[in-house]
């Protein structure tokens, strides 16, 4: 199992924590990603009050398991395959009813993860994930400490460490702490209004992150100097100044509404 980089969550009351915190509605779906041996699917299924899951695992071997154990339960899908290969055509089935995605997550996928929900158009109402601690308090990092992955998420997402686990509450136990984090998906984040205007929008807004951190040592001026050549740097300090943000700061000093002003006018 090692070899897919998991460690099973036996802690049953973090377990518990993550569903509650999903807080699921009959009508939607849930989407568990690594599902494993089925803990966390019992007690979606058990407090989700109905709720359709569908659960996606990479291991084969465990994917049948799964299907054994669960074959009598109409409401749950066991689907084998690599989530990061199918989550986003899994997802891209238009007009599909609401869902949120919910599981303990191998950490050395979490940025890819992130990174495919992020460019989803119909985005899922609420994230409830295990995820590496030290990356938990990267996602929700503020000014001065702001960086590349909480400003790419925190765009789309309202981030918030629910409780910090220790190794011993995992099978194998890794060798850092985990965090549940949830993600609450904001308003402009849910696909709503202007299709086309808000994928533009996301366009800029992330081609924006992309520059401002390339080298986060450097001053805002100095990445956006390098980021294109479109205008000058006195064109640039004067937009800048205008939007009321010192050329001469770094980016771990943007919050993200300054991040989406300098998407909107420079980008």
């Amino acid at each position: 199992m090692q070899k897919l980089g998991q460690h099973f969550l036996k802690n049953k009351s973090a377990l518990r924590l993550m569903v509650d915190a999903l807080d699921l509605k009959p009508d939607e779906t849930a989407i568990e990603i690594g599902p494993g041996h089925g803990e966390l699917t019992d007690i979606v299924r058990d407090r989700g009050q109905g709720t359709w899951i569908r659960a996606i695992e990479k291991d084969r071997i465990l994917a049948e398991r799964l299907k054994e154990k669960f074959k009598n339960d109409s409401r749950i899908e066991i689907i084998p395959g690599d989530i990061l290969e199918i989550l986003d055509p899994f997802l891209s089935t238009p007009n599909r009813a609401p869902f949120k995605l919910v599981g303990n997550i191998p950490y050395y996928i979490t940025g890819h993860l992130l990174r495919i929900i992020s460019e989803f158009e119909n985005k899922p109402a609420r994230c409830v994930f295990t995820i590496q601690k030290e990356v938990a308090e990267r996602i929700i990092a503020t000014p001065p400490h702001m960086n590349r992955l909480a400003a790419s998420v925190q765009f789309w997402a309202e981030p918030k460490i629910l409780k910090v686990l220790p190794a011993a509450d995992f099978n194998p136990p890794p060798k850092v702490e985990s965090a549940i984090i949830r993600l609450e998906t904001r308003e402009r984040g849910r696909g709503s209004g202007d299709e086309g205007a808000g994928t533009r929008d996301r366009g800029r807004y992330y081609a924006a992150v992309r520059t401002l951190f390339a080298q986060p040592r450097k001053t805002i001026l100095n990445n956006l100097r390098v980021g294109d050549g479109k205008e000058s740097g006195e064109e640039k300090v004067f937009k800048l100044q205008k939007l009321g943000i010192d050329p001469g700061a770094r980016p771990q000093d943007l919050a993200i509404e300054n991040i989406i002003a300098i998407a909107n006018a420079l980008f």
